[in-house]
Formats: structure tokens, C-alpha cells, sequence
């Protein structure tokens, strides 16, 4: 398997990704590196690199380049605003060369956001739907118009949080009304002048892909109570969560009280607040209400990039990023995949027939499917309490990518009762759930168990269902081949129908089919 690595030479930070790379074009993360370097500062045009800045940026490549050295994996850099816009660049790229031993790829704008839009494709599943990415950096932000892979418009814009923290704010430490206001205004004015063209394109959906949109999410997360999530990808930032965000953060005018603000990142607390500025100013110039975040960005954009290079692969991969990814757990972790398929699609099944009792959606369709799928990854691990095994590697895997956080616990549930105990209020994790969550848990958890009896030999005998009302009573109907026995199956399953019922109301029973 061919593994690859790709680093993002930022004006804050630099980012490492490593990852295998699968025959289909798609890749999974194995090491994730990041180094604070602060490689661009200055209020202007960031004309030079400092001499300080230089010797940590040239640490952190020998540090980075050693680590893609020892995974066996040829390293593609790529630098930004910083290293582009400087007038010293040449020093700092012939010291990456000669001290660091890594070759760096100066890329413009234009090309920024197109890799970044590569590398969202692979973590939100917005493939087929027009959308505006935006990116804040800390040099740069760059704003995208795209649509099934291709890039309708774009432009890259010198606003970056560690820009204009060093440009309005005195390197974070001046942090007032007159300030916050004159920042405003040089944002908007600066955005405006790109209103019409993305108004002409139009979306339907946006994105954003930055530390600085995971550091408001996380923020918002904390304002809200809520419990720190363990993947913030997909996750949804209004305009009402980010006007409270930036309300406390203004409201601490230092950065040893921003630290202090809830959810806040420590070493972003100096240039949070700017950043936080230029995406309200993105929300503000184009319409924006609600953003979806991207944990991928220009690094995985820049290993998809690669492997085209390489192997002239195309992005049919990224139609339905959250199903490949399912695809790919099962395939690492399940011993006997075609069962967990057929037990899925017979679970499937059930949640159609049954829907006009249940009434539950498309995207609980789509939990059903992935719990399913995934029910057995956890005899990876161990057979016994392989369901509480299941659990922990679908809530603690990063392989999947195309889901939130909730949708991701909601699914780990799934799995975690297909068998044994039902869902109860001691159990912590279920516990925590809001009550829409725990119905929906329980419902489908309970068609699971029925599908799962029903495949009990592994050996695919019972070929699909039929499902009738009668009074308070549900009876499925399996169907078999002429001769077969079934005997098995038609019991396991009514073993396993007694959540359903629960959660249904009704008397649930399992026959074969006449």
C-alpha cells in the first residue's frame, strides 16, 4: 500500500498528514503532526520573514520531514501567504532545502483554495451540492464557489487572523471597541469588492476549513454547556452562535482573559478575535446564516492532488464521502463482511416497510445502514463484549469522515445494542443522548436485532421480508429458497423482537413467509 505525506507550510502553524493510500483513490490519515510556528507577522503586507521565525520554521521541517522519513513516505510541502508574500522568501526556501531537506512548493491563492476544496470534499459530504468555502489562515482567507469537484470561482484575500491581530490589536494585547470597529470595516470593504460574482453563482451550502472556524466552534460548544465533541467535522455554526462568541470574546479585552474564555484554545488566544472577525464578515457579504466546518483542508487536498498526479485517479471517490468511509471501517475491522451486508439490507427493509408506523426520516435510514454495517467491527478487538468493542471503535475511529458528532454517537450506539442489554438510563452514554436521540437509538436498534436474528447461520437463507398489521400485532414474514431451513432464523429473530415491540407499542412476531 503506498503511503504519502503532505505538510502545509502556514503563516501560523504548520500541518503534517500522513496517510495509506487505497486503491480507490481515497486515503486514510495514520499521523497528524502540528507545530505553532508564527512563521508570517507583520501589520502590512508581511513584506519579510524574521530571522527568528525562520529558525523555527526550518525546525519544525527537519522535525516533519523526519517523522514522513520513518513512515516510509515521500513528502510534499506547500507553502502560502507567508513564504509567498515575502521578500526573503528565497532564503527561507534555499534553508528548507539545504538544513531542513525538504523541497517546498510556493502555491498561489487561486491554487490554496482549489486544494482546500479537494480536501473538504473528502470530509463533508457536499460533493454534489454548490457551495462557498471560505479558509481562514493567518496570512490569507480564501473564499470558493464550487460544485461537484469543479471550482466556479475563487479568490484569495489578504486577511488572516495573524495579519490583522498584528495589523488592529497590537499582537492580540489591544483589544477595544475603536479597534474591533476599524477592524470591521477594513474586512467588509475588502470582501465586498467579490459580493457580486459569488451572488451571480449562487450556493446552497457553506463551508468553512481553518483552525480558526474549529476554534469558534468549540467556543460556541462550551457557551452552550455543551460537552466538548471529539470531532467538530460537520459540525454547524450559525450566525447566532458566532455573534455570542464574539461578543465574549471582545467582552475579555486581554489575551490572558480570552484564555480564560470557555472552549478557548490557549495558543490561539492572541488572534482569535481577528479571526473570528473575518468570518462574521464572510457571513455578513454573502448572505451567509449557518456554516458547516471541514476537519480537512489544504494538507488532505494536497494528498488527493498527489495521488492524481500519480495515478490519474478521478474524484468519483467523493460522492458519498460519509458511505465510503462506513465501507472502509467494515472492510479493515469485520471477519465476515457479506454477513454484516446482508444484515444491513435486511434491516433496511424493515425500517421501509415499517415506516409508516415509525415515520422516521432519510437520514435515520442512513444511521440504520452504518450501525449496521458496522455492528461487528468490535471482534477486531475481542468475540467477547464484541457489541461494547464496536462501540468504542466507531466512536473513536478517524476514519469516518461525512458525519457529525452527534450522527457519529447516534450510529456507535446502534451497534453498541444489537445484542445483549437494551438501551437504560444507567448506562452513561445512552444517558446522555436527548430524547429524540434515544428513540431513535432504541427504534432502530431494535429492527437491527430482528435482522441480525434472521442471518443467525451467516449464511444469507432468509432473502427478504414482508411486513403486516394486524390490530396491535406486527408479524414479519422471512422468505426462503423451497426447502430451507429456517427454524433457526425465525427463532433468533423472535428472541431479538422484544425492543422493537417496546419502542413500537405493539406486539411484535416473527414467521416464515407461506
Amino acid at each position: 500500500m503506498t503511503v504519502l505525506a503532505a505538510l502545509d507550510l502556514g503563516t501560523n502553524s504548520f500541518h503534517l498528514v500522513i496517510a495509506r493510500v487505497g486503491e480507490s483513490g481515497g486515503f486514510e490519515v495514520t499521523t497528524r503532526e502540528k507545530d505553532i510556528v508564527r512563521l508570517g507577522h507583520g501589520g502590512g503586507d508581511m513584506k519579510r520573514l524574521e530571522p527568528a521565525a525562520i529558525e523555527r520554521g526550518i525546525a519544525a521541517l527537519t522535525r516533519m520531514r523526519r517523522l514522513a522519513e520513518s513512515a516510509g513516505a515521500p513528502l510534499r510541502a506547500v507553502a502560502t501567504s507567508a513564504v509567498r508574500e515575502a521578500e526573503n522568501s528565497a532564503e527561507f526556501l534555499e534553508l528548507a532545502r539545504t538544513r531542513a531537506g525538504v523541497e517546498v512548493e510556493v502555491i498561489s491563492g487561486v491554487e490554496e483554495a482549489r486544494l482546500i476544496h479537494l480536501g473538504v470534499l473528502q470530509a463533508v459530504p457536499v460533493f454534489d451540492t454548490r457551495l462557498i468555502l471560505c479558509d481562514i489562515g493567518g496570512g490569507s482567507t480564501e473564499i470558493l464557489v464550487g460544485e461537484r469537484g469543479e471550482v466556479l470561482t475563487s479568490r484569495s484575500f489578504k486577511l488572516g487572523a495573524v495579519r490583522l491581530t498584528d495589523r488592529f490589536f497590537g499582537g492580540g494585547s489591544d483589544v477595544d471597541p475603536k479597534r474591533v470597529r476599524a477592524c470591521r470595516s477594513f474586512i467588509r470593504s475588502t470582501l465586498t469588492v467579490y459580493q457580486r460574482e459569488v451572488a451571480g453563482h449562487g450556493f446552497g451550502v457553506a463551508v468553512a476549513s481553518s483552525g480558526t472556524a474549529e476554534a469558534i466552534a468549540r467556543i460556541a460548544q462550551a457557551l452552550r454547556s455543551g460537552p466538548d465533541l471529539r470531532t467538530y467535522n460537520n459540525s454547524v455554526t450559525t450566525k447566532a452562535d458566532l455573534a455570542l462568541v464574539i461578543d465574549r470574546l471582545i467582552a475579555a479585552p486581554s489575551v490572558a482573559a480570552r484564555r480564560k474564555v470557555p472552549g478557548m484554545e490557549a495558543e490561539r488566544a492572541d488572534i482569535i478575535v481577528a479571526g473570528a472577525l473575518i468570518l462574521e464578515g464572510v457571513f455578513d457579504v454573502f448572505g451567509i446564516e449557518a456554516i458547516r466546518f471541514s476537519d480537512y483542508a489544504l494538507r488532505e487536498g494536497v494528498l488527493l492532488d498527489t495521488v492524481q498526479r500519480t495515478s490519474g485517479g478521478g474524484l468519483h471517490h467523493l460522492r458519498d464521502v460519509s458511505r465510503r468511509s462506513v465501507r472502509h471501517l467494515l472492510e479493515t475491522c469485520d471477519e465476515d463482511p457479506a454477513h454484516s451486508e446482508h444484515v444491513a439490507a435486511l434491516a433496511l427493509e424493515l425500517f421501509d416497510a415499517i415506516r409508516p408506523v415509525h415515520g422516521m426520516g432519510l437520514d435515520s435510514r442512513e444511521y440504520l445502514e452504518a450501525g449496521a454495517l458496522l455492528a461487528n467491527v468490535g471482534l477486531f478487538i475481542s468475540h467477547s463484549k464484541h457489541h461494547l468493542h464496536s462501540y468504542y471503535v466507531i466512536r473513536n475511529s478517524e476514519v469516518l469522515t461525512g458525519f457529525t458528532d452527534g450522527e457519529i454517537e447516534i450510529i456507535a450506539q446502534i451497534a453498541r445494542y444489537h445484542r445483549k442489554s437494551a438501551p437504560k438510563p444507567s448506562h452513561a452514554e445512552f444517558n446522555g443522548l436527548t430524547p429524540e436521540a434515544k428513540h431513535t437509538v432504541r427504534l432502530l436498534a431494535g429492527l437491527l436485532r430482528i435482522a441480525i436474528g434472521l442471518d443467525r447461520s451467516h449464511d444469507r437463507r432468509i432473502s427478504g421480508t414482508t411486513v403486516r398489521r394486524a390490530g396491535d400485532q406486527l408479524i414479519i414474514e422471512a422468505r426462503a429458497g423451497d426447502g430451507v431451513d429456517t427454524a433457526l432464523e425465525i427463532y433468533a429473530a423472535n428472541e431479538r423482537a422484544g425492543l422493537l415491540g417496546d419502542v413500537l407499542g405493539l406486539s411484535v412476531s416473527v414467521t416464515a413467509a407461506p
